[in-house]
């Protein structure tokens, strides 16, 4: 992922200090019911609205483009970019993981602008960190602005399922007023923008991405198990693909932006995403209460002064 390699790894050992080995999705789970967002919105056609960022040989286009593979080998990760960046809006992806062991490998779907501003890049990240033989498959969120990539926001979830088995949804809602995380339509986090400091909201125009990668440093154990490419390639697949928002037009102000499907339900301004219904709180209650392990809110050795939207 762009500028990963910056993230500090002393961080990531803090929170593997904090983290319980547990097999979440072999324990029963009653999983709330929950508003479908992903419904309100259409799917794009993946090889007409993303390019090849890195790693060409390793992305292949199927089902007439409906669906992408990404895969890591020895050789190289590879990575999808979106052709046209958003300011604001909804995006979303059915991800189906790479079968078998796969420490240190990291599937990524996020936002981020690191190639335009590469000083000051904007984030909102979606990492699925790889599994050892004692360590379940974990999700991790994270929101950076203006380079602020030493002072990492990152929770991390173990899941309710198997996501080797089968596609699940992965989504983002990214707007001026809250940037959420969805699992399968269920939120598991939401950074309120009126909460925080606005230098540390992202509010830049970002491309969406889609990546598999080497994170041996820092992805399974704290950088303990690392890639055994043994087992490789390690290939992710990529469905349903949805992004609807606001479409930055280069030639105009940052503020200005025309939406990309005029007829669909407005994820920016709509009433219904600007603000989490009493179900969708009740449903994220009971996720971070059920799953969350870290919280950089809790990492007291790490922030001597607590960031204000802990408080």
């Amino acid at each position: 992922m762009a500028l990963w390699q910056q993230k500090l790894g002393f961080s990531y050992l803090l929170i593997l200090c904090l983290a319980t080995v547990v097999s979440s999705h072999n324990r029963p789970f009653t999983v709330p019911t929950v508003t479908r967002l992903t419904d309100s919105f259409p799917t794009v056609p993946i090889d007409q609205a993303f390019s090849k960022a890195f790693g060409a040989s390793n992305v292949q286009f199927l089902s007439n483009g409906s669906t992408a593979t990404l895969a890591l080998d020895k050789l190289s990760g590879s990575g999808l970019v979106s052709q046209r960046r958003y300011y604001y809006g909804f995006f979303s992806a059915a991800i189906k993981l790479p079968s078998g062991l796969s420490p240190g490998v990291v599937v990524a779907f996020y936002l981020s602008n690191a190639d335009k501003f590469p000083h000051n890049h904007d984030e909102i990240d979606i990492e699925i960190l790889g599994h050892d033989k004692r360590n379940d498959w974990v999700i991790q969120t994270n929101v950076y602005a203006n380079g602020s990539v030493s002072t990492g926001r990152e929770e991390k979830f173990y899941f309710w399922f198997d996501p080797t088995q089968q596609y699940h949804l992965y989504s983002i809602l990214w707007n001026s007023y809250h940037t959420v995380f969805l699992v399968d339509n269920v939120p598991v986090r939401e950074f309120i923008h009126s909460n925080t400091n606005p230098s540390i909201y992202p509010s830049k125009p970002m491309s969406v991405y889609a990546t598999i990668w080497d994170g041996s440093e820092w992805a399974t154990h704290g950088g303990k198990y690392p890639v055994n490419y043994k087992y490789a390639p390690f290939v992710a697949s990529f469905a349903q693909v949805k992004q609807s928002g606001c479409i930055s037009d280069p030639t105009a102000p940052v503020s200005a932006c025309s939406k990309v499907n005029p007829s669909a339900q407005d994820p920016v301004n709509g009433p219904e995403f600007t603000k989490l219904s009493q179900q969708q709180v009740a449903a994220m209650d009971w996720a971070r209460r059920k799953l969350m392990f870290y919280s950089y809110c809790n990492d007291r050795p790490r922030f001597k002064v607590m960031p204000p939207e802990c408080h």
